[in-house]
């Protein structure tokens, strides 16, 4: 596990996002938007287990960079949609592509029981992990 994060640590990062004021609890949301496509904030809340409110802190704070738009829902005007700004999305895919390309590499020999014991290990590994912080 350490040698993942360092390898992942060495990627790159392209100009324009190194630019932006990120911070880590960014990258996640960035990365649903990326490859999941554009979703309501309560939607992104589920994917990232967090409450609304959080995201929607993250959104002001990634939409007031110009990094993310927020547009209402045409079916119901009450909620509001989020997406990667379409200027910014080749930027944020050569910051986040990269990984999720390696991992695509890394599990599409795999078969769905395999990947699923993969990912369910890496589950126990973060709740050990958070366990053994105490959190």
């Amino acid at each position: 596990m350490p040698r993942l994060v360092s390898a992942a640590k060495k990627i790159k990062v392209p100009a324009e996002p190194a630019s932006f004021d990120l911070a880590p609890r960014h990258l996640s949301p960035l990365a649903y938007l990326l490859f999941d496509g554009p979703m309501t904030v309560n939607a992104l809340a589920r994917r990232l287990e967090v409450a609304p409110a959080t995201v929607s802190l993250m959104v002001g704070d990634l939409s007031r960079q110009g990094i993310l738009e927020r547009r209402e829902d045409p079916a119901d005007r009450r909620r509001t949609i989020v997406s990667v700004a379409a200027g910014h999305l080749p930027a944020i895919n050569g910051r986040l592509g990269r990984g999720a390309g390696a991992w695509r590499t890394a599990l599409e020999p795999l078969t769905p029981a395999q990947r699923k014991m993969f990912i369910d290990t890496l589950l126990a590994y973060e709740r050990a992990v958070t366990a053994a912080r105490g959190g």
